[in-house]
């Protein structure tokens, strides 16, 4: 059983009562990878509520939390940490975004490449690429 498998099991008899559910986005996900090659990705969207580091946030009417796509940022108890989360508060706090939904990481977040409403990445120029698993996208690698 594949890790999108498991975490759709696990799911199943969730319920949420707020924002986007779970197993809402694992259902997404499902008939997206069903779907044609020519359907368009899964896009989420709303104000930025909460930043909780330098590449996590919170948006409104959305639950789990969303992981920015592509991006590491030091966590808030390490060095720069508290830097990271102050530069990504000030670009991103209280603004909409529009993010794409790219995985489910394993602490249930979202992850997302998510864009202002000028169209700008928020991951350029904030932290450092996550060559790992955006594998040069950025061209920092």
């Amino acid at each position: 059983m594949n890790r999108l498998s498991r975490y759709t099991a696990d799911l199943a008899g969730s319920q949420t009562s707020r924002g986007l559910s779970y197993a809402a986005v694992m259902a997404t996900c499902i008939s997206m990878m069903l779907a044609p090659t020519s359907a368009t990705a899964e896009e989420f969207s709303g104000t930025v509520t909460r930043v909780t580091d330098g590449d996590t946030f919170h948006l409104s009417g959305v639950d789990p939390a969303i992981r920015v796509w592509g991006l590491d940022a030091p966590e808030r108890n390490e060095r720069g940490g508290s830097a990271a989360t102050r530069a990504m508060r000030s670009l991103i706090g209280g603004q909409p975004l529009t993010c794409v939904l790219v995985d489910i990481d394993r602490y249930q977040r979202l992850v997302g490449q998510c864009f202002l409403p000028n169209g700008r990445d928020i991951a350029m120029g904030v932290a450092t690429e996550y060559c790992r698993y955006s594998r040069g996208f950025y061209g920092n690698c």
